[in-house]
């Protein structure tokens, strides 16, 4: 009786999520990535909201992200998928390469920052670099800026102390009513009732000494939950 072949044993795939609310950047990621031998884009995310949702349901090993996201910014879209998906590597892309928002990128659990002004084959270089359990930094980021970051890594610093404070469901709600949601458009958002929301924000305002709504979009863009 001939022994059977033994099948050829194919390598595991590496599934890549692509969170970016421009449809042509997020295309053109795509269609880079899915050249590569291996890897696979399983979902492309518009919203920082779609990006955990596409996350729990796909769980890629990789996670491509802009830090500037609609509904929910990427920080905080980071910090959620972590924390179900601990060992998902979170890849930054984006066109910010400013201090606060690198040292924020990293705070919140990120693993790389590439800017989008890199050359797209560095992109597979950063994935790559992630898939060896290491960091990456691109290379446009200031020396300076970096190594000081690496050096006092601290939970967040971000301009206004108060903001350190805040829960996630409270950055959740600061982010869509600055986005000019209603008060009944964050509650469906957040599946909750309108008068959670009048409470929410009531608190809000008060916690952070803010007097309307056009003080509480300046401390969402001070702090970098929405872009100005």
């Amino acid at each position: 009786m001939k022994a059977g072949i033994p099948k050829k044993e194919t390598a595991p795939t590496t599934r890549i999520l692509i969170a970016d609310d421009h449809e042509v950047v997020a295309h053109g990621i795509r269609k880079f990535l899915k050249a590569r031998p291996g890897w696979e884009v399983c979902a492309t995310a518009r919203t920082g909201r779609e990006a955990v949702q596409l996350a729990l349901a796909f769980r890629p090993q990789i996670v491509v992200l802009d830090v500037l996201m609609p509904e929910l910014n990427g920080l905080e879209a980071a910090r959620q998928i972590l924390k179900t998906l601990p060992r998902t590597a979170i890849l930054f892309y984006t066109i910010c390469d400013a201090e606060l928002a690198v040292r924020d990128a990293f705070a919140a659990g990120g693993r790389g920052f590439l800017l989008k002004s890199d050359p797209l084959p560095l992109l597979v270089t950063a994935i790559e670099t992630l898939l060896q359990n290491k960091l990456f930094f691109s290379p446009q980021v200031s020396a300076t800026v970096m190594s000081g970051f690496l050096n006092t890594v601290r939970p967040s610093d971000p301009l206004d102390p108060t903001a350190t404070s805040l829960t996630a469901r409270e950055r959740e709600i600061i982010q869509l009513l600055a986005e000019g949601s209603m008060n009944k458009e964050v509650a469906a958002s957040l599946s909750v009732s309108i008068k959670t929301v009048e409470t929410h924000r009531a608190r809000l305002m008060k916690k952070l000494g803010l007097g309307g709504t056009a003080d509480l979009v300046r401390f969402a863009v001070r702090n970098n939950i929405i872009q100005a």
